[in-house]
C-alpha cells in the first residue's frame, strides 16, 4: 500500500482494507479458519500390537508429526497481550498524531491481532466516538479505524499490519452479515462503545485462532 504512513486517513484504511479482504489469497488464509482439527485416530496400545509392530519410540504412537501437533498449539496461543507500555495521557490524544511518531522508533513488528489489542486500548483509554467519520473528535476519541491508525503511530505494528488488521475486522464483519465497510458500521445509528469493543474483541479471537 504505497499511501504516505501521515496521510492515510480512516476512510482510504478503510476502503484498503476491504480491497485486502476480497482479494483471492486473503480469502484463503480466512477460508476454514474456523475448522478444528479432526479427532485423531488412536492407535492401538503397545500391548495389544503384535511383537513386529511394537514401537520402538513414543513418537510411534502419534497419529500426526510432532512438528504438526506444535504448529497447531502456537495456531491456537491467544493474542499477544500489549506490554506495559502506557498511551500518552489525555493530552497526547488531542495532539496531531504526527507528533508521536518518534515513538515509532526501535518498535518490533507485531501480529494483526496484537496491533488489534493496542488499538483496544485506545478505544478504551481515549474513547470511542462515531461522530464525525474522522481519525479523532475535539476530546481525542478515536472511531475504530481511527484507533487502527493511532495504535500504528504510536509505534505498533506497520502500515501492513494496519491493512491486515482492518482485513479481518471486514471478516468478522462479513460473519456477522455486514456486508458494508468498516466506517459506515462505526457510525451507524444506534452504534455503541460496547459494540465496537465487542467487534474488536471477536476479531482478535478470530485473527489469533488462524495463527496472525
Amino acid at each position: 500500500m504505497p499511501t504516505p504512513a501521515l496521510a492515510l486517513t480512516p476512510d482510504q484504511l478503510d476502503a484498503q482494507a476491504a480491497r485486502l479482504h476480497d482479494t483471492e489469497a486473503w480469502q484463503q488464509i480466512v477460508a476454514g479458519w474456523d475448522l478444528t482439527t479432526p479427532e485423531p485416530v488412536l492407535p492401538a496400545a503397545p500391548e495389544q500390537l503384535p511383537p513386529d509392530r511394537k514401537p520402538a519410540d513414543w513418537r510411534d504412537l502419534l497419529s500426526v508429526p510432532v512438528d504438526q501437533l506444535i504448529a497447531d498449539s502456537v495456531r491456537a496461543l491467544p493474542a499477544t497481550a500489549p506490554r506495559e507500555r502506557p498511551l500518552p495521557g489525555r493530552l497526547g490524544a488531542v495532539l496531531p498524531d504526527r507528533l508521536h511518531s518518534w515513538r515509532r522508533i526501535g518498535q518490533p513488528e507485531v501480529r494483526p491481532s496484537t496491533h488489534l489489542a493496542y488499538a483496544r486500548r485506545i478505544l478504551t483509554e481515549w474513547g470511542w466516538q462515531n461522530t464525525p467519520y474522522r481519525l479523532r473528535n475535539a476530546r481525542g476519541a478515536r472511531c475504530i479505524c481511527g484507533a487502527l491508525l493511532t495504535a500504528h503511530r504510536l509505534g505498533y505494528g506497520s502500515l501492513d499490519t494496519v491493512d491486515r488488521a482492518g482485513a479481518w475486522l471486514v471478516a468478522e464483519l462479513r460473519s456477522q452479515g455486514w456486508t458494508g465497510l468498516i466506517g459506515p458500521w462505526n457510525r451507524c445509528p444506534g452504534r455503541t462503545a460496547t459494540d465496537a469493543l465487542a467487534l474488536i474483541d471477536a476479531t482478535i479471537t478470530r485473527a489469533a485462532l488462524a495463527g496472525q
